[in-house]
């Protein structure tokens, strides 16, 4: 059986597909004040309508208590339309990881998790329906790239996330969500605007924004470049995971092929400037593959690598064990080149963890449990 043949890098979503409802989320409160009076609703409907969404965190015109039982439902229609609907929920760890599949308006299916630890909750996300990156070992790059999604899209699934944790249906009662990242479906830096606008209204105080630390914000890529200095000048000190894999050149063009427009050289420096500029300590996430990229020359290599940026505690690595796809030739390392790999980082002084990995019984790899639903 021959090995299928890679996929192209697409950076560009495709052209001509319906864009979903204006929410609320996709404006700032200044543009839902403006929205408001052009739909002839008094202007402070709109902050209003932001405490609901954003502090109270309903979204049920039924508690909406303060507002015009008349003007309900157009005050709802105008700011809150629906953006997702949940096809699946799928449930791991005594029910404190929540795996949800969404079908958006128009059909396009994305993912979200939500993990409940003893000391936070953190939400993963998605930025696009599939990806365009076309990593080989990753369910969701193989799947290509059907669109990017819009702001609210974005935010919508950590609202629901937050709503999920306040109302206490994870179990150990109601809890606040604390974490955000950015690894779910999707090359966050490819649907620049959208995530940006995603972040600031993570970030902003409420009732502009959810009202997240912005420290407590991940943002993963495969390595724009670009991007990665663009984010560097925002002025939002979100964290910044670079999806390395390979610390070499000739394997990282095959893990990660946007390696072939830039090189590692050049994607570890743009990594660093983040971490100089910000201040705020760089992820380095490598995804442990058996006989692939875990040899420990490789681990010696890769600490080299982040080293010769020395060593003022800019960057940590992210050791992920593999969740494999059912039938896929990557697979996850065995756990004894696993530890050597951990002991030769922190040989040479780098911080090192190993994810604590969830969701394997659910599907838990990003991509997964979309692939099922044809």
């Amino acid at each position: 059986m021959s090995e299928p043949k890679p996929l192209p890098l697409v950076f560009d979503a495709p052209r001509g597909r319906a864009k979903p409802p204006r929410h609320l989320a996709d404006l700032t409160l200044a543009e839902r004040v403006e929205a408001a009076k052009q739909a002839g609703l008094p202007g402070f409907r709109a902050k209003q309508m932001s405490v609901h969404y954003f502090e109270r965190l309903v979204h049920d015109p039924a508690e909406m208590t303060d507002l015009p039982a008349a003007q309900r439902e157009e005050l709802v229609g105008t700011f809150l339309p629906d953006l997702m609907t949940p096809i699946r929920t799928l449930e791991a760890d005594g029910g404190t990881t929540r795996k949800t599949l969404w079908k958006l308006f128009d059909g396009a299916l994305v993912e979200s998790v939500l993990m409940r630890y003893t000391d936070r909750a953190t939400i993963c996300i998605s930025s696009q329906a599939g990806c365009g990156m076309a990593c080989p070992f990753c369910a969701t790059g193989q799947g290509g790239l059907q669109r990017n999604m819009s702001t609210a899209e974005i935010v919508h699934q950590v609202v629901v996330g937050a709503r999920a944790m306040a109302s206490g249906e994870v179990p150990g009662g109601r809890g606040r969500l604390s974490n955000v990242v950015f690894m779910g479906m999707g090359e966050p830096l490819a649907n620049w605007k959208a995530v940006i606008g995603a972040v600031r209204r993570l970030t902003s105080p409420t009732p502009d924004g959810l009202g997240l630390s912005a420290r407590h914000v991940t943002v993963s890529t495969v390595g724009l470049v670009p991007r990665i200095k663009q984010l560097a000048t925002e002025g939002i000190p979100v964290t910044l995971a670079l999806s390395l894999h390979a610390p070499d050149d000739e394997l990282r063009n095959e893990l990660v092929p946007i390696n072939t427009r830039f090189s590692v050289a050049e994607t570890v420096e743009a990594a660093w400037e983040y971490a100089r500029t910000t201040k705020r300590r760089v992820s380095i996430e490598y995804a442990m593959m058996r006989d692939i990229n875990d040899q420990a020359w490789r681990a010696d290599l890769l600490a080299d690598v982040l080293n010769s940026y020395g060593d003022w505690g800019w960057v940590h690595v992210n050791l992920i064990p593999l969740n494999p796809t059912p039938g896929s030739k990557w697979t996850a390392s065995d756990p004894a080149d696993e530890r050597e790999f951990v002991r030769r980082l922190e040989a040479k002084g780098i911080p090192t963890t190993v994810r604590d990995t969830r969701g394997r019984e659910i599907d838990g790899a990003c991509g997964q449990l979309a692939a099922t639903e044809v």
